[in-house]
């Protein structure tokens, strides 16, 4: 997620609408400054499915105003800090993630990450995994973990590749799990004028992402 919100919490916390196990066409790219519209719109959609059950409506889009605009998306598509990752089918986007190197925001995540490694910052953050609502579980949150996976490698070789979701978001942390990630710590993220509870995790595992 650093996230405005727990990272990649669309991935796991929207309602699956998929059945059909068969991988979705299209690949994982590297966004460009080209891509910054288009990304914050998805953006917009995805970031309200993934909030905990009664954040006001008020503090989503106060968020997403101030925090997701195709300004941002433009920034961190040119950043050589930043690596913005696209589900691209050829026709639309149909997820992203964002990844920051860095020293984290906050100091929770910052002690946690450091007492789980050993080593001070600067780490990597998996910032944002986002899904369309209309093709999850068509494979499109396990082909953007494995893209960011080896985003991490590249924007930050060996370091800490960590995140925060929502302690609420029992099927996101199922998803980081099954992703290599286990619970480190704890962080308080504001969305708005309301303080989320969220985990932090770190990957610990190198095994492949699995194609979920």
């Amino acid at each position: 997620m650093t996230p405005e919100h727990s990272p990649a919490s669309s991935a796991g916390n929207q309602t699956e609408r998929r059945t059909a196990p068969d991988a979705l066409p299209g690949a994982v790219r590297r966004a460009g400054v080209d891509d910054a519209a288009e990304t914050a719109w998805l953006a917009a959609l995805t970031f309200p499915l993934a909030c905990p059950p009664g954040t006001p409506t008020s503090d989503m889009a106060i968020h997403i105003a101030h925090k997701l605009t195709p300004g941002h998306f433009r920034g961190w598509a040119d950043s050589d800090r930043h690596a913005l990752l696209v589900h691209d089918d050829g026709t639309r986007l149909l997820g992203y993630a964002l990844l920051v190197l860095g020293t984290p925001d906050g100091a929770a995540e910052a002690d946690a990450v450091r007492s789980a490694t050993g080593r001070e910052a600067p780490y990597v953050e998996l910032s944002k995994i986002y899904v369309h609502p209309d093709v999850l579980g068509g494979g499109v949150a396990g082909a953007l973990m494995r893209g960011a996976v080896d985003a991490a490698a590249e924007l930050g070789p060996g370091l800490p590749f960590w995140l925060g979701t929502n302690a609420r978001n029992e099927r996101a942390q199922a998803f980081y799990r099954k992703s290599g990630f286990e619970v480190v710590g704890r962080r308080t993220k504001r969305v708005g004028d309301l303080d989320h509870d969220d985990l932090v995790l770190l990957r610990t595992q190198a095994e492949p992402v699995s194609q979920a």
